[in-house]
C-alpha cells in the first residue's frame, strides 16, 4: 500500500497547544526497525511540531508501540534518523516520559510517594512535596495523597501514573494505550482529563491507541500505520475540547477506519 502524505502548515486550523519552553519538536526520517528478518518499521518519515498532540493508530502488529519505544529511547532503530528540536530550533535532549496501559504503581508506596518517583533522587523535600501536591491537584487526586494504591479504582490508579509522568514537567509525553483497560465511562473521563492537562501544560504528546474515536477526540493529527509504513496522516481541524458524538468527528473516524481496513478511497 502506498503512503499518502498530507503536508499542512502549522496554522490556527491545526489547533496546536502553545508549547512550553521544554516542549520539543520531533523529526523522523527514514526510520527502520527490524527484529531478525521481521521488518517492523519500513521507512517512517514524520515531523511533529512542539506542543502538538499526535495519535498513532493501526492494526495490531503494525509497529505503533515499536515507534513509541524508539521515540522514548527504549529501542534503537535499525536505520534512519531521529532528531529532537528545542523551542529555539536547536537540537535537544528533551525530558521524555511515558505512560503505559498498566499503571505500574509501587504497592508499598503511598500515592504521593509514587508520584514523587517521577522526580528522581536528590530533590529537596520541600520542593518534592510542593511539586507532588501540585500535580495531584492537576489530576484531581489531592485528597488521595496519603492513601495506598490498593485502595484506588482503576481510573484513579491511571491518574496517579499520569501524575508521576507529569511531575517532572516533560517536554514530550508518550502514551501507550494508557486508557485501554478502563471501562467506557471512566475512559471518557480520563480522555477529558488528559486533554485538559495537555492544553494547560503544552507538552508534545504522542498517543498510541487502537481506539479511533479516542484518537479523533484527543489529537490534533492522527497517523495510520500499516505494515510498518504511514498510509495516512490526517489533521483533525476542530478546536479543543471536543464534544463526543460530534457528527463531523464521526466522518473523520470513518476515513481513518477505511485506511486501517485498507480502503482509503472510501
Amino acid at each position: 500500500m502506498s503512503a499518502i502524505a498530507i503536508e499542512r502548515p502549522r496554522t490556527e486550523a491545526n489547533h496546536v497547544a502553545p508549547p512550553v519552553a521544554g516542549a520539543a519538536a520531533i523529526h523522523i526520517k527514514g526510520l527502520e526497525k527490524s527484529f531478525g528478518n521481521n521488518r517492523v518499521l519500513r521507512g517512517i518519515d514524520l515531523d511533529i511540531p512542539a506542543g502538538q498532540f499526535v495519535a498513532v493508530i493501526g492494526k495490531s502488529g503494525c509497529g505503533k508501540s515499536t515507534l513509541l519505544r524508539i521515540l522514548m529511547g527504549l529501542e534503537e532503530p535499525s536505520a534512519g534518523h531521529l532528531r529532537f528540536e528545542a523551542f529555539d530550533g536547536k537540537d535537544a535532549q528533551p525530558n521524555t516520559r511515558i505512560v503505559f496501559q498498566e499503571p505500574r504503581l509501587l504497592p508499598w508506596f503511598s500515592v504521593a510517594d509514587n508520584v514523587a518517583v517521577g522526580l528522581g533522587e536528590g530533590v529537596p523535600t520541600e520542593v518534592l512535596r510542593k511539586e507532588t501536591a501540585s500535580v495531584l491537584s492537576e489530576v484531581q487526586l489531592a485528597e488521595k495523597a496519603d492513601e495506598w494504591p490498593s485502595s484506588l479504582s482503576g481510573g484513579q490508579k491511571q491518574r496517579v501514573a499520569l501524575a508521576r509522568a507529569l511531575v517532572s514537567k516533560p517536554g514530550i509525553l508518550a502514551l501507550d494505550e494508557p486508557l485501554g483497560a478502563l471501562d467506557a465511562l471512566t475512559r471518557i473521563s480520563m480522555q477529558e482529563l488528559l486533554n485538559r492537562v495537555w492544553r494547560e501544560l503544552g507538552f508534545t504528546a504522542v498517543l498510541v491507541t487502537h481506539d479511533v474515536s479516542e484518537a479523533v477526540h484527543l489529537a490534533d493529527r492522527v497517523v495510520v500505520l500499516d505494515e510498518g509504513r504511514i498510509v495516512l496522516d490526517l489533521v483533525i481541524p476542530y478546536p479543543h475540547p471536543r464534544r463526543h458524538g460530534n457528527p463531523a468527528l464521526a466522518e473523520l473516524e470513518g476515513q481513518l477506519l477505511a485506511a486501517i481496513l485498507g480502503d482509503i478511497r472510501s
